[in-house]
């Protein structure tokens, strides 16, 4: 017979295993959030699907999609900087594919560590885009996001609701153990 310290210890692991398995389908869940947010961004500029972008200013109707944010919607100390670059057509291409790579990588679970550095650079990027942040001094949605980013890492949440744990075992991500 189980003594009530026998049936606590229990109730306890079977607690922790249940909140385990749940905190990794919010991890899974928020990581294929956030990679929709990422493509869908990418999808509306190519496209223009008239959320953001208008289908007349889209990528493929010879729109750029960085001119507009970028002339008219900086502010603060790098403004200068972001309005000078606006619409070059080298930024538009890397900007897109970091939308698209970014948005793939954590949609699919694929690619974490890459897809956080990656994600890192460009969101510290369009934060300073409005510095300080129009509603807090210092932090707004980008710096959230690269929270969001770190925690799903080392998380490991690729492994959930995606292909993280095969693409982990492939021969390419063995060898170039940066690609996991």
């Amino acid at each position: 017979m189980l003594s009530n310290s026998g049936c606590d210890y229990f109730l306890m692991k079977t607690d922790q295993a249940t909140t385990s398995s749940r905190l990794r389908m919010v991890w899974g869940a928020s990581r294929i959030l956030l990679g929709w947010l990422f493509l869908w961004s990418f999808l509306d500029k190519l496209f223009g699907l008239g959320y953001s972008t208008p289908a007349a200013q889209s990528w493929l109707n010879g729109g750029s999609p960085t001119a507009g944010y970028l002339k008219y919607g900086t502010s603060g100390i790098f403004s200068g900087f972001y309005t000078s670059i606006s619409g070059n057509q080298i930024v538009d291409i890397l900007f897109m594919f970091a939308l698209l790579a970014l948005g793939l990588a954590l949609i699919l679970g694929i690619g974490s560590r890459l897809a956080t550095y990656g994600g890192t650079l460009l969101l510290l990027m369009l934060w300073s885009t409005n510095l300080p942040p129009a509603q807090n001094p210092l932090i707004d949605e980008h710096i959230i996001f690269i929270g969001l980013l770190w925690g799903l890492w080392w998380t490991k949440a690729g492994r959930m609701y995606g292909i993280g744990e095969w693409w982990s075992k492939t021969t390419l991500v063995k060898r170039f153990h940066f690609l996991e």
